[in-house]
């Protein structure tokens, strides 16, 4: 939860310097009102919730998603709650007015440094360029589902993406088929935006652009120890890299 907050608040400001970054009691806003949704998010920070308590962060929370124009996600990491609050989660976030939206889980591991990695299909590109923020941003888009407009309004014009990230392309015959990136936080490298084309998926692309994300960011940080938020298709792949998950995600959208 620490890692997303304080990844996060960098990579929001970068997007918009005025975007709604706060840390209320028991909520951490990060919040660019962009159309790429994963740059509107909100998560809990209280340890040990219990049922009343997350009825009124709950509440809270949706109140806060309302007043933007865009739509974004709750990142509600489970082991902060306890089990009373646990048990009860699916009905107060219904009464809240949130809606579930999909399942991720936090890993972390003392992985690096990485050694150099290989893949035979594939070199790598540090995004650099416009060209490559907007590669990048189209492989998030169809790997996730977003309209392509909206992937690069996450993205394009950025400075930090060029240069205070550590973002790279895997090409596949000079095609981008993969991309991931990490960004020192707090000590740490965290684990942003991996994705693959569908049409390349389950060849090891992913997992081959991550550790390069991962070796020269820990190249360039000295950082030894990673996190990250995986998807339910990533969760089977960091394990192999040295990741081992923690607690269990649910992302959360208001209700239509």
């Amino acid at each position: 939860m620490e890692q997303l907050a304080a990844a996060w608040r960098t990579v929001v400001l970068d997007r918009d310097p005025d975007a709604d970054v706060r840390d209320l009691s028991g909520i951490a806003v990060r919040w660019a009102d962009s159309r790429f949704a994963f740059w509107n998010c909100v998560t809990l920070t209280d340890v040990g919730t219990g049922p009343g308590l997350l009825q009124r962060r709950l509440k809270e929370t949706a109140e806060i998603m309302r007043s933007k124009s865009r739509p974004g996600f709750l990142w509600l990491f489970e082991d902060l709650l306890d089990d009373d609050a646990r048990a009860a989660l699916d009905t107060v976030a219904e009464q809240a007015g949130l809606a579930y939206a999909f399942p991720g889980t936090g890993m972390a591991g003392d992985l690096l440094p990485l050694p150099e990695p290989h893949h035979p299909d594939l070199t790598f590109e540090r995004v650099t360029t416009e060209e490559h923020l907007r590669a990048y941003a189209d492989l998030n888009s169809r790997a996730y589902g977003f309209p392509l407009d909206d992937g690069r309004d996450g993205l394009a014009g950025s400075t930090l993406w060029k240069d205070g990230i550590h973002a790279y392309l895997g090409l596949h015959d000079g095609t981008p088929v993969a991309c991931a990136a990490t960004v020192e936080a707090q000590g740490r490298l965290f684990v942003l935006l991996v994705a693959t084309d569908p049409e390349y998926q389950r060849r090891g692309y992913g997992e081959a652009v991550t550790r390069k994300a991962l070796h020269e960011g820990a190249r360039a940080t000295g950082a030894t120890r990673a996190t990250l938020h995986a998807t339910p298709a990533g969760a089977p792949v960091y394990p192999r890299i040295g990741f081992h998950p923690n607690s269990p995600i649910r992302f959360y959208g208001l209700t239509p």
